[in-house]
């Protein structure tokens, strides 16, 4: 039984008021507290029409006490919802009021009846493995959360050249990528950057990570699927002394011949999927398959 869920969002817009809104009526309706993330709560201080919003608690960090956790937004939000929840396996439910969004499956003009069958149970638990990033030596800032989602991209930093990525898979050297930089991916972030880049589309339950090369120079070099057992190493060298690494939105920098290591994280985040919803009906619906006119 669903007893305290958690809210979080990175912005606020005035269209996107209506839609917290009625989470927090449902919510209330069903005698579920309701506590928001502190940076959001801040951010909604100046929206006077969201009743009652000094009463609510907010958290800075979660625990095992919170059932739930909505975030309201896009892809992105649940990108950044996952620093939060972590290891607890606190299922994410994403209320989509992005464009695009293939993880924010919750429609925005759904909102009411959606979460009334989510605190019913009828959902399902999409299960998402993510990436876990070491540096050697261990001097890279990449902040108290190593672990990516989506995927884990190195790219040039501040010049024109190319970069040099030499690769290995469990110390079996691949290849050196001679290129603007590469995308380590997860399935679930087969349709993001990895996408951009001509990577291809992977299911989430596949055992898979994608190696992609940003706008590779020798180009035989194609984007290749990996079982996720492997370890990846990297090392970047070029002209310049420092590169830069993204972990999903989070960006810092790699001084240069800094190796890299690259597993699957030992823990999964929990994605609910309402039961009329699949990642298959979601490709058809956000990239226009079977559309075609012609057909």
């Amino acid at each position: 039984m669903v007893q305290r869920v958690a809210i979080f969002g990175q912005s606020f817009y005035p269209e996107t008021e209506r839609y917290l809104i009625q989470l927090l009526d449902v919510l209330k309706a069903n005698a579920i507290e309701a506590v928001i993330e502190e940076g959001y709560h801040e951010l909604l201080q100046g929206e006077k029409s969201i009743k009652d919003l000094r009463a609510l608690s907010t958290f800075s960090v979660l625990d095992e006490s919170f059932d739930l956790f909505f975030t309201i937004g896009g892809d992105g939000t649940i990108l950044s919802a996952a620093k939060f929840v972590k290891n607890l396996n606190i299922p994410i439910i994403g209320i989509n009021t992005g464009r695009l969004g293939f993880l924010a499956t919750v429609h925005r003009d759904e909102i009411k009846k959606s979460i009334e069958d989510i605190l019913e149970g009828r959902y399902k638990v999409s299960e998402r493995a993510l990436l876990e990033v070491k540096t050697d030596p261990n001097k890279a800032e990449l902040g108290d959360f190593c672990f990516a989602l989506n995927d884990i991209a190195i790219s040039r930093k501040e010049t024109t050249s190319m970069i040099t990525i030499e690769t290995w898979l469990d110390d079996e050297f691949l290849n050196s990528y001679w290129s603007d930089g590469i995308i380590i991916s997860t399935p679930t972030g087969s349709t993001g950057y990895s996408l951009s880049c001509g990577g291809p589309i992977v299911t989430p339950q596949t055992k898979s990570f994608i190696i992609t090369p940003i706008a590779p120079h020798n180009l035989n070099a194609r984007p290749l699927v990996i079982p996720d057992h492997l370890e990846i190493k990297l090392k970047i060298s070029g002209r310049e002394k420092q590169y830069s690494i993204s972990l999903d939105s989070r960006l810092s920098s790699l001084n240069k011949d800094t190796i890299v290591r690259i597993k699957k994280a030992d823990f999964k985040i929990n994605l609910i999927w309402l039961h009329n919803d699949s990642f298959i009906k979601t490709l058809r619906k956000k990239l226009l398959w079977g559309q075609d006119k012609r057909n």
